[in-house]
């Protein structure tokens, strides 16, 4: 901490600044300066802050254990991150023609976002999808929905993020089969499937299954992947959502790791895999919300925690499974409907906070995302965000800039101290499932969410444009609407597929799948082979409720 000398020069300076900007000293006294989650933040840092912080073992050089600085030796010098917009809308050609257009522009990863009732495992013909399709992502009920998806996208040059959890299973296998059709060996394909279900129980509430079969078709995933699909990485243990739920930094941080740790003991037990064959393969999906070192300093954190988790708790012998290799977007959370033009200057800090932080694959979110699907106005702005950080502002020549700022390293080793409390609170319950069964990380949750907007609420945490230097005036901005048409034309190529293909075919495929859910066989074969006669995605996903019963959240029933 500051020796009195130190303070009373930090004190004097506070006292002549508040005396020349009009403000009293009573005032400046009252004042707490604080991170968006409310972390107390001293008014200067000193080597007093870092004095038993010890350079090798905890910072160290990028590459190296433990990763404090970065997976890679070098950094964006060597490759700078992928650009991986989030896109998904309408149709499937509405889709892949927004796809081609950002590839255009200058994307380098595909990612895509679903409809609702793709996201919970219902065909457009549902009844519960009804007035759904289309409208927050892209609707997809067969492989001919995918192979339009997919038309003309180079899928062994191209790596492709699916945001989809429940049904991930089904909507790996058509990329897979797609990929096939296009003569593409599955060997050569790349890319993420989220299929993270313990964040849905904590946060997202996207839930078909109880929880135990659903780490188990997790599992079945990441065992296939491993020995079929080798440069996939078959789950995304995702904290965006948690953040965007209402967490602080900390408890993002720390319940993402604590899934991670889930995730692996569950491969390790039910699968008897070595640690090192799937390890190097695990991905993350982080938020990067508005505080600006905060972000930089959970990023840090939450590679140094990963390498130790798994080199200490699990053994891992290879270097790249000690790698936390990690997606972000920033948060949707902080985007305004009022002003929403100041959302373009919002985004482009988390996203410069996420590049400083080392961030392998970006998407930074558009202007107009609070209103609706983005347009491709928007869209365009959002992907330049990225481009002029990469290109213009310097930030790829040296790696890990901001290493041994006293402030940065404080504050990156008290989110790692904060972060271990709560998984040493998770493992004394008996782990993450044990955990969310007493509701421990979403009540967690749901007070940091309310605590921070008593914070808004009181004016204590300034939301420009909400609660200061609002005009009371609407902002004209151009969104973008989808046809109705969208959902009759959904539902009528859906009809012509079940009546073209061979049901006799599609029945024995799904019988099969039962029998495998009901042992302990790998499910992604059978699944494979539905999805290859065109079985639709809910006849494979009523098959997993038929099996495995469906979960309802006891939250609201």
């Amino acid at each position: 901490m500051f020796d009195e000398r130190t303070l009373n020069r930090v004190r004097q300076g506070m006292k002549r600044w508040s005396r020349a900007s009009g403000n009293s000293d009573d005032d400046q006294a009252d004042r707490r300066f604080t991170t968006v989650s409310n972390q107390d933040i001293e008014p200067v840092y000193t080597p007093e802050h870092i004095k038993d912080l010890d350079f090798a073992t905890s910072i160290g050089y990028p590459g190296e254990y433990p990763f404090t600085r970065g997976c890679q030796a070098t950094g964006y010098r060597g490759r700078v991150w992928t650009f991986r917009m989030f896109s998904g809308f309408g149709s499937a050609s509405d889709t892949n023609q927004r796809w081609h257009q950002l590839l255009r522009d200058g994307e380098t990863g595909l990612s895509t976002a679903f409809d609702f009732p793709t996201l919970m495992g219902y065909d457009t013909d549902s009844p519960k999808s009804i007035a759904e399709v289309g409208r927050c992502g892209v609707a997809i009920d067969t492989l001919a929905d995918f192979e339009t998806l997919t038309h003309n996208i180079p899928l062994d040059r191209v790596t492709t993020s699916m945001t989809i959890n429940p049904p991930a299973s089904i909507l790996w296998a058509m990329y897979l089969v797609a990929a096939g059709k296009q003569g593409i060996a599955w060997d050569r394909i790349g890319g993420t499937i989220q299929n993270d279900m313990l964040k849905e129980f904590i946060a997202q509430n996207t839930l078909m299954c109880p929880p135990g079969p659903s780490i188990r078709l997790v599992s079945d995933t990441v065992e296939f992947g491993t020995e079929y699909v080798p440069r996939w990485n078959t789950i995304s243990i995702s904290g965006y959502h948690i953040r965007e739920a209402g967490s602080t930094a900390v408890q993002e941080l720390a319940f993402t790791l604590a899934d991670g740790i889930a995730y692996v003991q569950d491969i390790i037990e039910r699968k008897k895999l070595d640690v090192d064959a799937f390890a190097p393969r695990l991905s993350f999906f982080f938020n990067s919300h508005l505080d600006f070192f905060e972000e930089i300093a959970k990023f840090r954190a939450a590679r140094r925690m990963w390498a130790r988790i798994m080199k200490e708790r699990f053994g891992a012998k290879n270097a790249r499974s000690l790698w936390l290799r990690f997606h972000t977007q920033t948060a949707g959370c902080s985007l305004t409907a009022q002003q929403p033009y100041n959302n373009v200057v919002r985004t482009t800090t988390e996203a410069l906070a996420a590049v400083l932080g080392g961030t392998q694959s970006l998407h930074t979110n558009s202007l107009d995302e609070v209103l609706a699907l983005p347009s491709d106005f928007a869209v365009n702005i959002a992907l330049r965000t990225q481009q002029i950080i990469a290109e213009e502002t310097g930030v790829v020549n040296t790696i890990d800039p901001l290493a041994g700022s006293y402030f940065v390293e404080a504050l990156t080793s008290r989110i790692e101290e904060q972060a271990w409390e709560y998984i040493e609170k998770i493992d004394a319950m008996g782990g993450m499932l044990a955990a969310i069964g007493r509701g421990y990380p979403q009540k967690e949750i749901a007070g940091a969410a309310y605590e921070y907007q008593q914070r808004v609420d009181r004016a204590e945490r300034v939301v420009v444009g909400v609660n200061k230097y609002a005009t009371g005036e609407e902002t004209p901005v151009e969104v973008l609407k989808i046809d109705e048409k969208v959902e009759a034309e959904q539902v009528r190529r859906l009809q012509e597929v079940k009546r073209t293909r061979d049901n006799r075919k599609v029945g024995q495929a799904l019988d099969d799948l039962r029998s495998a859910c009901r042992t302990d066989k790998n499910v992604m074969p059978f699944v494979i082979e539905a999805v290859r006669e065109y079985a639709t995605e809910q006849e494979i996903c009523d098959v997993y409720r038929e099996v495995f019963g469906e979960y309802r959240d006891p939250g609201y029933y």
